[in-house]
């Protein structure tokens, strides 16, 4: 299995702005959808959780950092990969491809929490999800 996880997305005129070039926002809602496309490949476990209440997974941090532009039709590769694990916390970073060139870079912070009745509370990263993350280091 690749240390790094892949999502290709197609540039759609609805990403874009009057400009012409990708919105700046698009880039961290591409990054959500590639970590959840990653959870329904390699952490079923986890999205029943998620689905049942049972799991939040809370977007701590987000970043992005851009070096060129991307436009319409542009077919771009999200790439995921690690960054690290500590306790209840999953760091990962991002980079974003046209070709063979890098486009943007990113990354993201998520925090493992369970809904209580006094509010959210820390939870142990979900073993499923734990074994599908260490593959993608």
């Amino acid at each position: 299995m690749s240390a790094t996880y892949r999502v290709e997305h197609v540039v759609t005129f609805a990403e874009t702005n009057l400009v012409g070039n990708v919105y700046f926002a698009e880039y961290a809602k591409w990054q959500g959808i590639c970590r959840e496309q990653f959870l329904f490949d390699f952490a079923p476990a986890t999205v029943e959780s998620v689905s049942s209440g049972q799991l939040a997974l809370v977007t701590l941090d987000c970043a992005l950092k851009f070096h060129a532009e991307a436009f319409a039709g542009d077919v771009i590769t999200i790439e995921m990969s690690l960054q690290a694990t500590s306790r209840n916390r999953i760091s990962m970073t991002f980079r974003y491809r046209r070709d063979d060139e890098v486009i943007a870079t990113g990354s993201q912070s998520v925090a493992c929490l369970r809904r209580t009745h006094a509010g959210l509370v820390p939870v142990p990263i979900p073993d499923d999800l734990t074994a599908a993350l260490h593959t993608h280091r």
